[in-house]
């Protein structure tokens, strides 16, 4: 302000008024003219963190950072992040939701995820959910399959009809063609009791290839957790980051997010890698195929309601 109002009087009498120490004043000026090496490094990372919230503003200046080292090799602290997101405001804009107390017991499955899993490796634990949302003026229903071992979308169908039971079938049919190619691994498959996941056409696609079915408790979106919270955070980077509500080939734009999801963001439950990074990262450091049935020490579990029975893992 001083400097603004020096033009119209002196700056001696301004300082005085304000309480301002005049040398001190003088000095701001020339840090200003000519700023230090560590005012200029400073002033760029400022610059490339509001870039990158106003391209990801539904993320925080944890994820910000480590953006900013993926794509760049940039590498700041975690602390000097978030001072200079706090300078410029910056927050994410990402809704939080709170979850409803556990349900009644299963109805036709039993919950193995509640189980100790030891994953060592991808297809041992797969889980899934629908999600809807609206979007170019449609209504829109994406069912998700994720590798719990790196929380990588290994499938997924899409449809613009409510209740259209193809868009679990369809990412059924990637699942299983991936399963095909790991025949010496036993697979769990996790989702909640919804009509679908819980039709014998379903579940008898899924014996063939040798993989074990779990289900969530009734009204219990946390047994499924790891899936809700990525349902949570597609729909918010889909329409804050991606802006796919004013997408007019909302296809296209769900394709293109899968693959950044995939390849693109990092995450921090996988020391901000993204998932494909530790993927082959960890393929690379054990390229040994794992023994059968390595992970998974379950129970024999019968299914009464279908008739099926899962022999011991």
């Amino acid at each position: 302000m001083i400097a603004e109002l020096s033009a119209k009087w002196p700056v001696a009498a301004l300082c005085r008024e304000m309480s301002v120490n005049r040398s001190g004043f003088y000095k701001w000026v020339k840090r200003q003219s000519s700023p230090s090496e560590r005012d200029r490094r400073r002033i760029d990372a400022i610059a490339l963190f509001v870039e990158y919230h106003a391209k990801y503003p539904s993320h925080g200046y944890r994820w910000l950072n480590a953006k900013v080292r993926l794509d760049l090799g940039i590498a700041y602290t975690d602390e000097f992040a978030r001072r200079c997101c706090r300078y410029m405001g910056i927050r994410s804009q990402s809704k939080h939701y709170r979850y409803k107390a556990p349900g009644e017991p299963r109805k036709t499955y039993p919950n193995l995820v509640l189980a100790s899993l030891r994953l060592t490796g991808p297809l041992q634990c797969v889980v899934s959910d629908m999600t809807a949302f609206w979007a170019a003026g449609r209504y829109w229903e994406l069912t998700l399959y994720m590798d719990l071992w790196n929380d990588e979308l290994i499938a997924y169908g899409l449809s613009s009809k409510k209740g259209d039971p193809s868009t679990y079938f369809a990412a059924l049919d990637t699942f299983a063609a991936l399963k095909e190619k790991h025949p010496e691994l036993r697979t769990i498959f996790h989702s909640d009791q919804g009509s679908v996941y819980s039709s014998r056409a379903f579940n008898e696609s899924l014996l063939q290839y040798d993989i074990m079915r779990t289900m969530s408790r009734v009204g219990t979106p946390t047994d499924n957790g790891a899936m809700e919270s990525i349902n949570g955070w597609a729909k918010a980077e889909m329409f804050v980051d991606f802006r796919i509500g004013e997408s007019e080939d909302v296809p296209k734009a769900v394709a293109d997010y899968i693959r950044f999801f995939n390849e693109e963001r990092p995450m921090c439950c996988l020391g901000y890698l993204t998932p494909k990074q530790f993927r082959e990262e960890s393929l690379k450091a054990n390229p040994r195929p794992l023994p059968p049935h390595q992970c998974l020490h379950l129970p024999m579990v019968v299914y009464p309601k279908l008739g099926l029975m899962s022999e011991n893992a």
